[in-house]
């Protein structure tokens, strides 16, 4: 544990405050920033998908474009450049030699895709939001990573009942109920008598968070156990790969977006 507590330190240390800046900055240096995590994160699921033959570059093209059309013209656009990857695909199985299935390549291929990147486009949306787009990401990134953060040193010190033992034998029911905790506060303390979201929206906003960035992380853990690999990658040391730490933030960006439409 030693070694992950500290490489998780580090990581955090040096990694938080790059994302909060870009975030700060906005325009298109985080859209830099997304492009550069989503390709990552692509990149490593496709690596642990490779028995099922993912057409890798229509990937990678669907998601620079869906990420582009967000950038560009919102959700209209975003799902513009999202459906390219199907046609990417689809002409490029047409041209390859592989003998896998038409329908798990391709299959795998927009998975992959709409993963990353809607759960990041919806970041660059979030953060176009009139007035208090920089306060909404400020908020959803830090109520994933407070949340998260919580959910792993609960576990690993007081942690005895097991979440989802098939799944993802290492989360617990006390690391979920401290996560939940930490997710409802972050919104409260950071949104309080900030003009935005009134207490009980920001309650409301917190536990939309607190439901979907655990989901997000057992969905990522369903896909690793399906594919038989313990993480995505080891770029991050005690995190994992980058699909490892983003995999939260992935479902809980879009959950959060819509929330935010519905509570304003």
């Amino acid at each position: 544990m030693t070694s992950s507590f500290w490489s998780r330190i580090l990581v955090s240390v040096v990694g938080l405050p790059v994302v909060l800046v870009l975030v700060w900055v906005g325009g298109w240096w985080l859209w830099l920033l997304t492009v550069v995590a989503g390709l990552i994160a692509l990149h490593e699921f496709y690596v642990v998908a490779r028995p099922l033959r993912p057409l890798v570059p229509a990937g990678y093209a669907g998601l620079i474009l869906t990420l582009l059309g967000a950038q560009l013209g919102g959700s209209i656009w975003m799902v513009g450049g999202f459906l390219t990857t199907l046609a990417f695909a689809f002409l490029l199985k047409g041209i390859s030699d592989t003998r896998q299935s038409l329908t798990v390549a391709v299959a795998t291929t927009v998975l992959g895709v709409a993963w990353t990147a809607f759960g990041l486009a919806y970041l660059l949306l979030l953060r176009d939001l009139p007035d208090h787009g920089r306060l909404a990401v400020f908020t959803v990134v830090l109520a994933v990573f407070a949340a998260d953060t919580l959910a792993y040193f609960t576990g690993k010190l007081v942690g005895r009942h097991k979440l989802a033992p098939v799944l993802s034998p290492g989360k617990t029911w006390e690391g979920l109920a401290a996560s939940t905790l930490m997710a409802v506060l972050v919104p409260f303390f950071a949104l309080y008598h900030q003009d935005f979201l009134s207490v009980g929206e920001s309650l409301a906003l917190g536990a939309v968070i607190a439901v979907a960035a655990p989901v997000g992380d057992l969905f990522e853990s369903a896909v690793k156990r399906d594919l038989g690999v313990k993480d995505s990658g080891g770029l991050l040391l005690g995190h994992g790969g980058v699909l490892d730490r983003l995999d939260a933030l992935l479902f809980a960006s879009v959950a959060s977006f819509y929330a935010i439409l519905a509570l304003t």
